[in-house]
């Protein structure tokens, strides 16, 4: 594998040019029907007047920023439509290193590749804390780790690709721990939608200005080519710097992507306005249902397996057979199943591998998964 690669991309060229029938649970592509009230503000817009093709506000559509404002408790002010939560996480992880002192980033490992890409690339010192055995970071480990150099914390609950969530207490914590350092914690809750223990609370339920909350409509509304995100930033009546952040993520995102989709915007304010929560919750229900088929499964094989409190991930590990990339191969090859290489989210879970669940061939993936480790 060429060095450069992406680990995702490696793996899912692979998949594509082998031999035979493979199901991917690679990407996190939902397979499920967006919301019925998206498609149609989608054919709405196509008959929209032309100045409504034209760009929209930088910062995102006024009436969305309103609508998520009252949603999540904010000030529509702290509110910027990003380029997924993608962008949104790369706002708030370069606002924080450049607002704050220090060079350094903690991030979990496991832990998703585009935080520990980003890291990179923003030139900041990494430090990567092994969780638990049950999957969690500890927030107590954290604080001994922290120091004068830390200037972001990342954590990601629902989690991707542990599959753990964070409650009350755990973000509290963590969120003491960035006060205690004058850094920022920013909260990826990108997957809000999809905890199955009740356990999950929002880092925006502490009234605190050392943190930026991420998210995105890409799963919870099966839309993730349509890249629409957002971050809230803390309010503008701060104490510096931290009132400093939204403005600078302004002009950044201004710079970087000047506008975000009109018509995606639209199409997801017209969805949030209008989905009932049942649609989530059938979701939901669905996930579960796949989660158990394929712990099963799993439990079939003989594999030791994480159990998800939320999102649609399950890191497994087999008998006798590590987490490389050369066994992600030989899966592909041999039982025609997909997943991703423990080592392609760092160290402590290098033997296992993980497996995405949005795939309505989950019961016959781990079948075959089964019958594979016979």
């Amino acid at each position: 594998m060429d060095d450069d690669t992406p680990p995702f991309f490696y793996v899912m060229n692979y998949a594509s040019e082998a031999e035979g029938d493979v199901i991917d649970m690679v990407s996190g592509n939902p397979d499920w029907e967006p919301p019925e009230a998206l498609r149609e503000g989608l054919r709405e817009y196509a008959d929209a007047e032309t100045d409504q093709f034209q760009y929209p506000p930088s910062v995102g559509l006024r009436e969305l920023r309103e609508e998520i404002a009252k949603r999540r408790g904010v000030d529509i002010s702290q509110v910027i439509i990003t380029n997924g939560a993608g962008e949104a996480n790369h706002l708030a992880m370069a606002g924080g290193l450049e607002a704050v002192d220090g060079n350094e980033i903690i991030l979990a490992d496991p832990v998703y590749p585009y935080y520990d890409g980003r890291t990179s690339l923003l030139d900041a010192e990494k430090t990567l804390i092994p969780v638990d055995k049950d999957g969690h970071l500890n927030p107590e480990t954290v604080h001994k780790r922290a120091s004068e150099e830390t200037a972001v914390i990342v954590v990601n609950s629902p989690n991707n690709p542990m599959g753990v969530t964070y409650d009350g207490d755990a973000i509290e914590q963590l969120l003491g721990v960035a006060e205690e350092y004058d850094a920022l914690l920013v909260s990826d809750e990108v997957y809000d939608h999809f905890d199955y223990s009740g356990r999950f609370t929002s880092a925006l339920s502490f009234d605190s200005p050392n943190r930026i909350v991420t998210n995105s409509f890409s799963k919870s509304m099966a839309v993730t080519g349509w890249r629409v995100g957002y971050a809230i930033f803390p309010r503008e009546d701060r104490p510096a710097p931290y009132n400093e952040l939204v403005d600078s993520a302004r002009t950044r995102h201004m710079l970087t992507n000047v506008a975000i989709s009109r018509p995606a915007q639209a199409s997801v304010l017209r969805a949030l306005r209008e989905t009932d929560p049942s649609y989530y919750e059938a979701v939901r229900e669905q996930m579960v249902e796949r989660i158990d088929r394929f712990t099963s499964a799993l439990d079939a094989a003989g594999a030791e397996y994480t159990e998800p409190e939320g999102s649609f991930y399950v890191m497994a590990r087999f008998p006798g057979l590590p987490g490389t990339m050369e066994n992600i191969e030989m899966l592909i090859d041999e039982a025609g199943v997909a997943g991703m290489p423990g080592e392609a989210f760092g160290d402590s879970r290098s033997d296992w591998m993980r497996f995405a669940l949005v795939s309505p061939r989950v019961e016959e993936a781990a079948q075959r998964l089964a019958e594979f480790f016979e």
